[in-house]
């Protein structure tokens, strides 16, 4: 399975993926599901995915050949020259579009499930950073100021520290924690999402990654964070009110 998450805030955003794809007990593999893309100074993305992998990764693809063939040619649209986030999200809901109609009925017959989803998140120069989901059918919708993130895959367990932490108006370094608790919330309580993780921070206006890095299961600093996290959520308890008299 998979959890992404995509925060967007006043000062940037933050993107926080697990790497685990898990096919059965007994395949279990790690592929990476953050891609960025990246003209520094002039625009910055990067894309998160979850669902039927040959299906996102065929989206993939598809987006890598059109940069290779728009590069001597302006009239082809790509991620790299489109005039607008939103026209990045068109391209990329085109390309999910093409790839479930080309294998969606092949994959069901085989009774696996062609669902796949995308996180969008970036900016190019003069416009606005923005953060998309792409579902299934090449639709999509952008994050807002009363929805100022995403999640992708098993979401239930990292939600609730996110309802009650992000707004718009929450600083990237807040936002850096809240990803990290969401994650390591869903890590805890879902054996289908795992480690390593991959890291990436988008800051207004920079037009460059800020940070874009891999955390590993012994990362101490994820570690403190789950670690202080944990005493946090125990002490609270234990101070709780009893809910009968005595």
């Amino acid at each position: 399975m998979t959890y992404c998450v995509g925060l967007r805030i006043s000062e940037g955003l933050v993107l926080l993926s697990d790497t685990q794809t898990n096919g059965g007990l007994d395949h279990i593999s790690r592929f990476t599901k953050m891609f960025p893309f990246e003209r520094p100074g002039e625009r910055v993305m990067a894309l998160m995915t979850s669902g039927n992998l040959s299906i996102t990764q065929g989206v993939l693809a598809r987006l890598r050949y059109g940069i290779k063939a728009g590069a001597g040619d302006s009239a082809i649209a790509t991620l790299l020259n489109a005039e607008s986030m939103y026209q990045v999200a068109e391209l990329v809901g085109a390309e999910m579009r093409k790839m479930q109609e080309a294998n969606r009925q092949a994959i069901e017959q085989h009774g696996q499930s062609a669902e796949a989803a995308i996180l969008l998140a970036g900016q190019r120069k003069g416009g606005k950073h923005r953060l998309f989901l792409i579902y299934s059918s090449g639709n999509f919708i952008k994050a807002t100021a009363d929805t100022p993130f995403f999640q992708l895959g098993e979401h239930k367990y990292g939600k609730p520290i996110l309802d009650r932490i992000i707004t718009p108006d929450t600083s990237i370094h807040e936002a850096l924690k809240a990803a990290c608790i969401s994650m390591d919330s869903t890590l805890k309580s879902n054996l289908s999402v795992g480690m390593p993780l991959d890291l990436a921070v988008i800051e207004k206006d920079a037009l460059v990654f800020r940070t874009r890095r891999r955390i590993e299961k012994d990362d101490p600093r994820f570690a403190a964070i789950s670690q202080s996290w944990a005493r946090s959520l125990r002490k609270g308890f234990e101070e709780l009110p009893n809910f009968l008299e005595s």
